[in-house]
């Protein structure tokens, strides 16, 4: 397969380095992510500004293209400058820390994945749930397996998938669930500091979500040891309020005249 890899922790990121290894000898692999940090950019793209890109080499051979954008800028960009031809598959990933619930909507690892889809492109976002000392290993050999099984799942256009994986070693892992995402808020916090100069600033500390997740959902399924995976698609609008809508349509027209 031609293989799109990406992410919103940088280009140098541990977790791509990982799925690049993994992927390298059996596939042919194309990186291409943003130069630095994107995390949290949701779906930004870049438009007041020139995307720069450049040339990345590690180990003394060619690795892949830094691009000074978000995920979603390095898949477009891959997908109509970059790349011979179109890939297979984007992954996007591996990323430091779980992509559930509502934390779906701001991460730039799963729109990366999602901005594959909106290019027809089967893709997938991949997650590890841990912050500190990751072993990406696991989750690599899971992303291929998951790669390779995408084919037979027949999803329908402009799906994608939001995998998380415990940080557990492969034989501890307790299986694995096609979940839905869970809607809990979170639960937000601002840590009030002052700089030297007196000036007071605030800083984002997430403090876990306010409720606890029903079963079913990529919340409640990760914490069970399992590995969560979630087709989501692009498309917002909620069909059973559009329907309730519509069935209000003609009186709310006469109100609005």
């Amino acid at each position: 397969m031609r293989i799109l890899l990406t992410n919103d922790d940088g280009i140098f990121a541990a977790g791509l380095y990982s799925l690049y290894c993994q992927f390298r000898e059996q596939h042919e692999v194309f990186v291409v992510a943003p130069e630095s940090e994107q995390s949290a950019v949701g779906h930004a793209i870049t438009l007041s500004n020139p995307l720069r890109v450049k040339e990345v080499y590690r180990n003394g051979g060619f690795y892949g293209w830094a691009v000074s954008g978000t995920p979603a800028d390095a898949v477009k960009i891959a997908v109509n400058e970059l790349l011979p031809s179109h890939p297979d598959l984007v992954i996007s990933g591996i990323n430091l820390g779980p992509n559930v619930g509502i934390n779906v909507l701001y991460s730039g690892t799963v729109s990366a994945a999602t901005e594959a889809a909106f290019l027809g492109i089967p893709a997938m976002a991949i997650s590890l749930d841990t912050y500190s000392n990751p072993d990406f290993g696991p989750a690599a050999v899971i992303a291929e397996r998951l790669a390779l099984s995408i084919p037979r799942l027949n999803l329908a256009q402009g799906v994608c998938l939001n995998v998380n994986v415990p940080a557990l070693p492969l034989e501890k892992i307790k299986g694995s669930l096609f979940t839905r995402q869970a809607t809990i808020p979170l639960r937000d916090k601002f840590e009030k500091r002052v700089d030297p100069r007196k000036r007071v600033y605030y800083w984002e500390a997430e403090d876990g979500f306010v409720a606890s997740a029903e079963p079913g959902t990529d919340i409640h399924t990760l914490r069970q040891g399992k590995i969560s995976i979630t087709p989501i698609h692009y498309d917002l609008t909620h069909s059973e309020a559009l329907k309730l809508l519509k069935q209000q349509e003609a009186d709310f027209l006469k109100l609005s005249r």
